[in-house]
């Protein structure tokens, strides 16, 4: 069997998947899978860098370290162009495209332009309204499904959007100094918080923007607390993905993937992430996250 056939051979319909760096899906994860990534930017003092190529998370927690306060910025649209470009040239002919919640960032709508412009190829490009956990669990099943034979227009149509209808994350962060630099909470909020030692768990509304659901005093109440949050969602559901992350902290992650297991014995996959770049720009480290995807 040629390399092409092989390739497509439980793929007929040619769909390759594209996100950006803020899926937090390992080169590990993506190997063997038409995922194709488009890399973020950060501004630091000294030049303008690449997200997952040229600086990565402990690069930005060094950099907050030294009093340095990195700036996210979109994507080249260059690179957006160069990698559906490659796309194409690998043989794919349809695109499903999951980025950046649009309340966070511009990539969506960057990417949708882009898409808009392409007569070789058939692009549906979506809005994830999240971020990490959420862009990633719902890529990494869109795989399962194209590998289980579902139609290019079941996937765009009903299952991507109902996946990012039902995948739930929520992450904490261990300081509240960079959501406050970066504008997104208040600076009394943040002194408040730091002096009682006081951990938000962090979701995502409506519109995509980031919105404190639980405060836990202590790091040793965000587990459990994350744990929590994702049994109050469960409901009825029987089928479901779990996924944790983490920025700068891996131990505590893996002591959180112990607790997950634990609340929820029979997940149909269980992936873990580190937190990208761009997002540890907003948060800084020290962050643990959990999501639960439901497919019932």
């Amino acid at each position: 069997m040629s390399t092409e056939k092989a390739r497509f051979a439980h793929n007929p319909e040619k769909i390759a998947l594209l996100t950006d760096s803020c899926a937090d899906l390992s080169e590990k994860q993506r190997k063997g899978k038409p995922i194709f990534v488009v890399p973020l930017k950060i501004r630091c003092e000294d030049g303008e860098f690449s997200d997952g190529v040229d600086i990565f998370a402990q690069d930005i927690y060094r950099r907050q370290c030294a009093g340095e306060m990195p700036r996210t910025s979109l994507p080249d649209g260059g690179e957006v162009d160069a990698v559906l470009d490659q796309i194409a040239a690998q043989g794919y002919k349809k695109v499903l495209a999951v980025h950046l919640s649009g309340g966070l960032s511009g990539t969506y709508n960057l990417i949708r332009l882009h898409a808009q412009e392409r007569t070789d190829l058939e692009v549906r490009v979506f809005d994830s309204q999240s971020g990490s956990l959420g862009i990633g669990s719902t890529l990494l099943q869109a795989w399962e499904d194209i590998q289980g034979g579902m139609s290019w227009q079941e996937l765009a149509d009903r299952r991507v959007p109902r996946l990012l209808e039902n995948t739930i994350p929520f992450f904490s962060v261990d300081t509240l100094e960079y959501l406050q630099k970066g504008g997104r909470i208040g600076k009394i909020t943040a002194v408040a918080g730091t002096m009682l030692n006081i951990k938000p768990i962090i979701g995502f509304s409506s519109d995509g923007q980031l919105s404190s659901v639980a405060k836990v005093r202590g790091r040793k109440a965000v587990q459990p607390k994350l744990v929590e949050m994702l049994q109050r969602h469960a409901g009825v559901h029987t089928r479901y993905n779990l996924a944790v992350a983490n920025g700068g902290a891996p131990q505590e992650m893996a002591e959180l993937a112990k607790k997950v297991k634990a609340a929820f014995p029979r997940p149909e996959h269980f992936w873990e992430g580190e937190i990208d770049a761009t997002l540890s720009s907003y948060i800084g480290a020290g962050v643990l996250g959990a999501c639960i995807q439901f497919l019932d």
